[in-house]
């Protein structure tokens, strides 16, 4: 069964910093292109960066461009979002999913499956 486990999330202060992970269980992770999302309670769910399989080329959303990085390392199965200079708007749930259709990377929910439970970060003073 293939399953995501985010992990990582946190209460920090503006301007902190948290490492998100996406951990793959009964399927290889490298073999598929990965997407990081975020909801905040009342807001649609956002796409937030992806990052594709074969070359490893990473897209992000224009709010966190130079704040947040993804990364992947396949010898642990895990896909990381380092999330820095956090701001109270990033406030949400942060979730993993698999895209649905190869070589793509979208930052569109609909085109992504096997959603995670999702992990809570909260930024307040």
């Amino acid at each position: 069964q293939l399953q995501l486990v985010e992990s990582g999330g946190g209460y920090v202060q503006p301007g902190g910093s948290l490492r998100l992970s996406c951990a793959a269980s009964g399927f290889t992770l490298d073999y598929y292109d990965i997407g990081w999302f975020r909801q905040a309670p009342g807001n649609e769910r956002e796409g937030v960066s992806c990052v594709l399989r074969n070359n490893g080329n990473r897209y992000y959303a224009d709010s966190v461009k130079g704040r947040f990085t993804i990364s992947r390392d396949n010898a642990k199965n895990t896909v990381y979002l380092q999330v820095n200079n956090l701001k109270p708007e990033d406030t949400g749930s942060y979730y993993c999913a698999v895209h649905r259709y190869p070589n793509r990377c979208s930052l569109h929910p609909n085109d992504y499956l096997h959603w995670g439970q999702g992990t809570q970060v909260t930024v307040s003073s």
